[in-house]
């Protein structure tokens, strides 16, 4: 499954990287429908992300009801993402 969005990228004190892209409600229920098929526990998922022309793999965070994306350093720095952006996703879940 791929899902696309926009989001703007914000600042959470969780687990590393600290920036991170919530997904939009839609997106969110969507992951949920098939959370229990692809998640490692608990309420990771594992997706291949892409932002702008860097993909790269990682997690998923359960958060109030919407689903972290976490935006790697690596990545910030190679798409010049500042919390406040806002950043396209596009995301093939259960491809970690």
């Amino acid at each position: 499954m791929t899902l696309e969005f926009a989001g703007e990228a914000i600042y959470w004190r969780g687990p590393a990287p600290f920036v991170f892209v919530p997904t939009p409600p839609d997106v969110a229920q969507q992951i949920k429908d098939v959370s229990s098929q692809v998640t490692y526990g608990w309420g990771c998922i594992p997706v291949k992300a892409t932002i702008g022309g860097t993909q790269y793999t990682t997690s998923l965070f359960p958060k109030n009801g919407l689903y972290l994306v976490p935006v790697k350093v690596a990545v910030q720095r190679a798409e010049k993402i500042e919390v406040g952006d806002m950043v396209f996703v596009s995301m093939e879940i259960g491809k970690a």
